[in-house]
């Protein structure tokens, strides 16, 4: 009994914190992060983009198209979106880049900007005056046929190899020539290579920035440094993404005003507080002390799995909250099993205190595998699934996780707590 009720206690201190901190106007709920909510919610835009690989090389198109993402997301990051959604998906066998912007204001402007083609530049230093300037060279994207991810025979080091064409081969030769050593032992001079005007090799740019250390002909040269292969693989992406013809057209556009977001909010959370109420008067009507404390159980859980979304965090949307809202009547279900199995004990002669035992051991079975189906499902929707779908199918599953927690946690512990001194 005092381990039960020490165990109450630390819930209930947790289920207070929560509250504070998924309350968006609380001083906690400021101090760590604001909600994450979809553009369906807040108002922007989906934007649908089909890539075209026709004249890209097969073994080279998922590089390719990595790279094409990784450049909108730092395209759509300059217009302030907060959390911005890129991802690839496939429609029979056209390729598609769909964006979802949530929040933005300008969506004309940021449509021009996603679909201009990645340009890929080599610059050379020149220090003038007391600052150091970037000047491009003729050597652009347009010479250049692929880039790869190569280890180091001796080391097992990672680098990047990659190729130009003639053209390109005989403008890098006459650069290499002029940025490599003057003598053996010197230092030979940087190249950095930008698209879309930022250094493909951020890092401590422009320490970061390739040294060329001889003259290179053929077209064929190697970029070597203190990178994983992670991020190596990130900057052949970038490489090729700025270099091959993969151009993205705007096939399907969706816009949501912040006035329909706002409305379509707070009739979300109007009906998961309906749906909540009735659920506790149904509870309180039928099962009358027990459903007290399923009531209480019920509020406990809606706290402890708005903070599980928050802290991951989780974006959610309509069809995430739809998906939380489903679990709050589920979350009720593992309590009607508990409770039927425990008045069905207690009207074979069995004390409450046992009666509760039973109640719990008998009913676990079924709240297992009725849990562990939905769990399936929602793993199945979110793995095959995309955009909205994948929102549903998260908040109903860590949902589910969280309620049976709940069911067989928080509400044994209230009844073996308040109920277990009872008389039978």
């Amino acid at each position: 009994m005092r381990r039960s009720t020490v165990y109450l206690g630390i819930i209930i201190l947790l289920a207070i914190l929560g509250a504070f901190f998924v309350y968006p106007q609380s001083p906690v709920s400021a101090k760590w992060r604001a909600w994450r909510l979809g553009l369906d919610l807040i108002g922007g835009a989906h934007l649908v983009y089909r890539v075209d690989l026709s004249q890209v090389n097969p073994g080279d198109q998922e590089s390719v198209i990595n790279g094409l993402r990784d450049t909108i997301e730092r395209r759509v990051n300059l217009f302030g979106v907060s959390e911005p959604q890129v991802f690839v998906a496939e429609s029979g066998e056209e390729t598609q880049l769909v964006v979802e912007l949530a929040g933005v204001r300008d969506i004309n402007e940021a449509i021009d900007q996603i679909g201009a083609t990645p340009f890929l530049e080599f610059r050379v230093v020149v220090e003038q005056g007391t600052s150091t300037v970037f000047l491009p060279t003729e050597l652009n994207g347009r010479y250049l046929e692929s880039a790869q991810l190569d280890l180091d025979p001796t080391t097992r080091q990672p680098k990047i190899n990659f190729s130009l064409n003639e053209a390109g081969a005989e403008i890098f030769q006459a650069l290499t020539k002029e940025l490599a050593p003057a003598a053996p032992g010197e230092r030979g001079q940087p190249m950095c290579i930008f698209v879309d005007g930022e250094p493909i090799i951020p890092d401590s740019f422009p320490d970061s920035c390739p040294l060329v250390g001889q003259e290179i002909a053929g077209g064929r040269a190697e970029i070597t440094g203190n990178f994983d292969i992670q991020r190596a693989q990130q900057i052949v992406e970038r490489f090729n993404a700025g270099a091959l013809p993969a151009p993205i057209t705007l096939i399907d556009q969706l816009t949501v005003s912040p006035v329909l977001g706002a409305d379509s909010l707070r009739n979300a959370i109007f009906a998961g507080a309906s749906g909540t109420l009735f659920i506790i008067l149904f509870m309180l009507v039928y099962y009358r002390t027990l459903g007290l404390f399923s009531a209480i159980a019920l509020v406990f859980y809606i706290i402890f799995t708005l903070s599980v979304f928050k802290l991951i965090p989780i974006t959610l949307t309509l069809a995430g909250l739809a998906g939380f809202i489903l679990t709050i009547g589920m979350a009720v279900d593992a309590n009607i099993l508990i409770f039927e199995r425990m008045k069905e004990e207690m009207r074979r002669g069995l004390s409450r205190a046992t009666a509760l035992n039973e109640g719990f051991r008998r009913a676990w079975p079924s709240i297992r595998d009725s849990n562990t189906s939905t769990i399936i499902t929602a793993l199945i929707l979110y793995y095959f699934t995309s955009s909205f779908i994948r929102g549903f199918a998260l908040t109903l599953l860590i949902g589910t996780l969280v309620s049976m927690f709940s069911a067989i946690t928080t509400t044994r512990l209230l009844l073996e707590v308040f109920l277990r001194k009872a008389k039978t």
